[in-house]
């Protein structure tokens, strides 16, 4: 597959093509989001293996609901079989998921623990404390304005945004392109840099969504006098939009990538009926 440059402006075609592609089939991909966050439950629930498989598993994930967006836009409906479908391509292809999977969730392992030694703890503390039976209101302020909490949330959103770039394509070119681990990371970050403005605009797209949201709930919900139903209505927003936000993927990666055949659509297209 060639490399290709898009302008900025795509980055909000990608973000309307997810919703798009999503309200074709919204069951089925919601069905899709529920299948994951039972597993992840799961997985949660075996101390320390659990979430090294949960992390070893998300760029599967992440290619599953690509294979999702890809069966809406030919008509088809997209099943949970698609999460598996990445690794029964033959042993090399599933080998080297493997070894993407590994490396990412080494990589994410390893931005925790770095962050956790800049913010000397302060951000677990503060999970501990937000979720404490009787809240500690003093304790909680003492945290909150520890300056070792900010530069910790600097230093997790800094380099978690970094191990974005090799691993954001990856997983599709190791599927569609058969490339190996190291070149699908390879290829995968110099497509995001040359086309770091729509991956820029994107991603503001989808702040600035989040953040509408919130303001018209809040506004709402005050003036109906129950803002205690804002948590009750951004639980299944916060759902769909992570739906939205992974059916759009796919349309990122045909963007960045002349395709070799007509099966991988690009975000113009229209899902079939």
């Amino acid at each position: 597959m060639r490399l290709l440059t898009v302008p900025a402006s795509r980055g909000v075609l990608w973000v309307r093509s997810g919703f798009r592609v999503f309200f074709g089939r919204p069951l089925a991909f919601a069905a899709l989001f529920a299948s994951f966050l039972f597993g992840a439950m799961l997985l949660l629930l075996v101390p320390v293996i659990g979430t090294l498989l949960l992390l070893t598993a998300l760029p599967l994930v992440s290619q599953g609901f690509m294979l999702a967006t890809q069966r809406a836009l030919a008509g088809q409906t997209p099943m949970a079989g698609v999460f598996i479908e990445p690794v029964r391509g033959g042993r090399p292809q599933a080998i080297a998921m493997l070894k993407i999977g590994l490396i990412y969730s080494a990589a994410s392992l390893f931005i925790m623990w770095f962050s956790n030694v800049v913010d000397g703890g302060t951000f677990d503390a503060l999970q501990e404390a937000m979720t404490a039976k009787t809240a500690d209101t003093e304790r909680l302020d003492v945290l909150l304005n520890d300056p070792r909490l900010s530069a910790g949330m600097l230093v997790r959103l800094g380099l978690a945004s970094l191990l974005a770039l090799p691993f954001w394509h990856a997983p599709a070119l190791v599927h569609w392109d058969g490339q190996g681990p190291a070149q699908s990371l390879f290829s995968s970050t110099i497509a995001c840099w040359r086309n770091k403005g729509a991956f820029m605009v994107y991603g503001l797209t989808w702040a600035a969504l989040v953040f509408l949201f919130a303001l018209l709930a809040n506004t709402v919900f005050m003036l109906l006098g129950a803002p205690q139903l804002v948590a009750v209505a951004a639980l299944p927003a916060g759902l769909m939009f992570s739906t939205v936000f992974y059916a759009s993927l796919y349309f990122t990666f045909t963007d960045c990538f002349e395709q070799r055949t007509a099966a991988l659509a690009p975000p113009d297209a229209e899902p079939s009926p």
